[in-house]
């Protein structure tokens, strides 16, 4: 039987996971192209703030809910639906 993360190591996870995926350095010509659906560039941003913010917590000891694990969770889910169908992400 696994033991289930705490919210702390869970969070972070998360952070490693989207960083991980998500194309945060790739060079601004590569992400807005000629047509995009949506703004890629605005939802890395959008993003990366969130990520930037709960980093700059957890390094402060600040513990997340677990709503606001969710949350980040489903902001990061719908982002990547963008990124997919700019082509930015598999």
């Amino acid at each position: 039987m696994t033991k289930k993360p705490d919210c702390t190591s869970a969070m972070k996870k998360l952070i490693t996971e989207v960083r991980g995926d998500f194309p945060f350095n790739v060079p601004e010509a590569n992400i807005c192209g000629i047509s995009c659906i949506g703004c890629p560039k605005k939802l890395l941003e959008i993003v990366d703030t969130e990520l930037c913010d709960w980093e700059s917590k957890l390094d402060n000891h600040v513990v997340p809910k677990f709503g606001e694990i969710s949350q980040l969770g489903k902001l990061c889910k719908n982002v990547r639906r963008g990124l997919k169908r700019n082509g930015l992400v598999e």
